[in-house]
């Protein structure tokens, strides 16, 4: 079984090495890397030049300008030959080096269409040093009402799922993730298992993690993201889920990193 590991770039040369590297590191090897990079004008084709040989054709990238991460994503899905896609972001790389092993054995061992587990996050002056566990293990479908999901970056999902309900809607700014998944679990109802596992570590400060500003626009396109695909919501559910991102943030220094 071929994954897909799809990684969109602009001017990621601070964090690229990193993520790469880690892609590299992993035991399972029947995997295509594809990186998808706007037209960097800084030293990241350079970087990915670099490291080309070292995957012995297993990587390929295109270099354009696109309309954004998600445009970058849904072009990198379409470029996508594997059985198994996901997504792994310029500035975030794999916890562990069996972390592909891991999503090869779930799809191998039952029938499902998607897999997902947990991520947690560092400040960029020291990766080791948790400051959030994004763990998944609770989330149900009905959870979506609220804007929960599973952690994103540890989604692996079906080449043929993305081909048969869609991608990412590129007139989201923020939260087309969290649309896709809403369709793609929610609506359509695809199989998904939970992997106990902490699988991506993730660099505080990007799109959706980015402050106050970034939540406001999170919750208009959340309810935009709810009415598009007629699940009823409102401002005061959407509002209950930052309960429990304040108990993540409490307990993500004493969470033990899996």
């Amino acid at each position: 079984m071929t994954i897909s590991i799809l990684t969109a770039t602009y001017n990621s040369d601070k964090t690229l090495r990193d993520t790469i590297e880690s892609v590299l590191r992993q035991g399972y090897r029947d995997f295509e890397y594809i990186i998808i990079d706007g037209a960097s004008k800084d030293g990241t084709l350079d970087i990915i030049k670099e490291y080309e040989p070292k995957f012995e054709g297993r990587l390929k990238y295109v270099s354009e300008p696109d309309r954004g991460i998600y445009d970058a994503m849904n072009k990198g899905i379409r470029m996508a030959t594997g059985d198994v896609v996901g997504i792994l972001n310029s500035d975030d790389f794999y916890t562990s080096d069996d972390a592909l092993q891991k999503i090869a054995d779930a799809f191998e061992k039952n029938d499902i269409d998607a897999t997902y587990g947990d991520i947690h996050f560092v400040k960029d002056d020291d990766l080791t040093k948790m400051v959030r566990y994004y763990s998944s293990a609770v989330f149900k479908r009905s959870f979506m009402r609220f804007g929960l999901m599973p952690a994103h970056p540890s989604f692996y999902c079906k080449r043929e799922v993305y081909e048969k309900y869609g991608a990412f809607d590129t007139s989201y700014r923020i939260a087309a993730d969290f649309e896709n998944l809403l369709r793609l679990i929610f609506i359509h109802r695809i199989k998904t298992l939970y992997i106990p596992k902490d699988f991506v570590t993730m660099r505080t400060g990007g799109a959706s993690t980015a402050g106050f500003a970034s939540r406001k626009k999170i919750m208009r396109e959340h309810l935009q993201a709810m009415k598009k695909n007629g699940v009823y919501s409102n401002f005061f559910l959407l509002s209950l889920r930052y309960f429990y991102k304040v108990y993540e943030l409490m307990r993500g220094g004493r969470h033990q990193v899996l």
